[in-house]
């Protein structure tokens, strides 16, 4: 199985293939264990292909998921600047 440390890319190709497999009636525990795929990665696949016609996670996310991270994103945005600007502050203090 893979390291969660090290997670492995694969080409859309190669998912596209899978999912071909998984539909035309293969087990999954046979691409499961022939393609070293785990379950959860090859049911997102399928899912994705099913929902979206894509496997990218990006394409498959409800506008309530994007939203989530666009405002996260903004949040470490806004904690750096905040701490940029209390180190200056700290500077300046000292002049």
């Amino acid at each position: 199985m893979a390291d969660p440390k090290d997670p492995r890319h694969y080409e859309e190709s190669f998912k596209r293939q899978i999912v071909r497999l998984y539909e035309n009636g293969e087990p999954a525990r046979e691409i499961k264990d022939e393609y070293d795929i785990s379950h959860s990665t090859l049911h997102r696949w399928v899912q994705g292909i099913r929902n979206s016609g894509s496997t990218k996670a990006a394409d498959n996310r409800t506008p309530e998921q994007n939203e989530l991270i666009e405002l996260r994103k903004r949040n470490r945005q806004l904690e750096m600047e905040v701490d940029v600007s209390e180190q200056a502050a700290l500077i300046f203090a000292r002049k």
